[in-house]
């Protein structure tokens, strides 16, 4: 009565359907948890989410008495292996929606073993059953909300006190083992302690401000399954809505999994007219556009591996309004860089500021305007400041557009434009009025 728990997105022993039914159906358990190298090495491939991912991994082991098994190769191989050693012919996971995850479940089920699909990546169980009125995946996400919300919850469920099983070798490598590096300078820590912490700390009242300090910064730990999802709306149903999203995402990968190589709506396949400048993009990867509150937000990206979500659509509408660079640039750049990197987030964020993706609005609706922003959303300048030194001194009258500045000003705050910081690689008024032309003509040649 020997059963395996494939760990994959559910890092934690907290509110784990598939590890408290592994443990009520079997008298032995064996923890596991895969490296498979098409996922390490593969388009999404990131040393910075890796090594947050090796750190979950530690502490989930801690809190398994030293009992996980980590393996490095396909799981369909390694899974029978595991089987094999402990005798086991089950195996209990937490069902995933990506378009990779349910293949790579399809050929572990091919192997023979006997697999059971639990609950628990998201808040709603099974967010694809959810359908509209006349049977069709949801596209716009206000109506999906609002079925959402009426929908039932399960318990959320207890740490297990202790698990007996067998011990079987399998240790967790470094991340130069993996062959991988650390991007970012300064990554939040990973783990189920450290997501328990956060949780604990955070309060809705700072985060209803509309400001860029204010965040639950829990979007890592709900990437990797640090904390449960419906834990954390139990805790503090203010974030529903943010959770709604989430799982919105991924009822549309899971329904539209095409989603994850293609534009969502179909008369902008192939036709919107996208720039190739190199040079363009390396500024928005570096933050050095000119645009301050664009470059704060790539230099925090680099800095911390996040990003607040106000930031990341506005460098979102940046790269494909202003830029009219491909949203697949972004998308695989945030995945390089992103800890909280989750393909069916990043993706249907990306198409949505790309205005190519589900609840399609007008391209005009999500083309902002940085300095507009910037005033709304960062007032005082205290989150541009942070992350672009070179604006310290910068009176908030000039901070958002700092290129208006006087020559004399410019002494004065120590920031020449064009030496100090960058001028703006490109004009905002002429830059919206390319964008609207360039979607107007891929709209029309459809």
């Amino acid at each position: 009565m020997t059963a395996i728990v494939w760990f994959r997105r559910d890092l934690r022993v907290r509110d784990h359907p598939a590890l408290r039914r592994a443990i009520a159906e079997h008298d032995r358990i064996v923890p596991f948890f895969c490296l498979d190298p098409r996922l390490l090495h593969g388009r999404h491939a990131s040393g910075p989410r890796t090594q947050f991912m090796l750190e979950c991994l530690a502490d989930l082991d801690e809190s398994l008495d030293g009992r996980l098994v980590v393996r490095h190769g396909r799981p369909e191989e390694e899974l029978v292996r595991i089987a094999r050693e402990a005798g086991a012919g089950d195996v209990y996971f937490s069902a995933d929606v990506s378009p990779f995850a349910r293949q790579r479940g399809s050929r572990v089920n091919e192997a023979g073993l006997r697999l059971h699909a639990c609950p628990g990546l998201t808040v709603v169980d099974d967010v694809g059953a959810l359908q509209t009125g006349t049977g069709r995946p949801y596209t716009v996400f206000s109506p999906f909300h609002r079925r959402w919300s009426g929908e039932p919850r399960r318990a959320v469920l207890r740490a297990p006190r202790k698990l007996a099983g067998p011990s079987l070798s399998g240790a967790i490598p470094s991340l130069t083992e993996l062959g991988l590096r650390q991007e970012v300078e300064e990554p939040m820590p990973g783990g189920e302690t450290a997501a328990r912490r956060r949780l604990a700390a955070f309060s809705i009242e700072d985060y209803s401000r509309e400001d860029l300090e204010s965040s639950s910064r829990l979007s890592p730990y709900l990437h990797f399954g640090c904390v449960s999802p419906l834990e954390v709306e139990t805790r503090e149903p203010g974030l529903g809505r943010q959770l709604a999203w989430r799982d919105f995402y991924h009822h549309v990968i899971l329904r539209f999994p095409r989603n994850a190589v293609q534009e969502h709506q179909e008369r902008y396949r192939g036709s919107l007219a996208w720039d190739h400048d190199g040079e363009l993009l390396s500024a928005w990867q570096e933050g050095r556009t000119g645009y301050p509150l664009v470059d704060a937000g790539m230099r925090q990206l680099r800095r911390e591996g996040w990003m607040h979500n106000r930031a990341r659509l506005v460098v979102g509408s940046f790269l494909t309004k202003h830029l009219g660079l491909d949203w697949r640039l972004g998308e695989r750049w945030f995945m390089r860089l992103l800890i909280d990197g989750d393909e069916a987030n990043n993706n249907g964020n990306w198409q949505w500021i790309a205005s190519v993706g589900v609840d399609p609005q007008p391209a005009y609706r999500r083309l902002y305007n940085p300095a507009r922003h910037l005033e709304r959303f960062d007032p005082d300048g205290t989150y541009v400041r942070r992350y672009v030194p070179e604006l310290q001194r910068v009176p908030m009258t000039h901070l958002p557009e700092p290129w208006k500045m006087p020559p004399e000003l410019q002494r004065q705050a120590g920031c020449t434009i064009g030496r100090d910081y960058p001028a703006p690689i490109v004009d905002h008024r002429e830059a919206r009025a390319a964008a609207l032309e360039r979607y107007r003509s891929a709209a029309a040649a459809a």
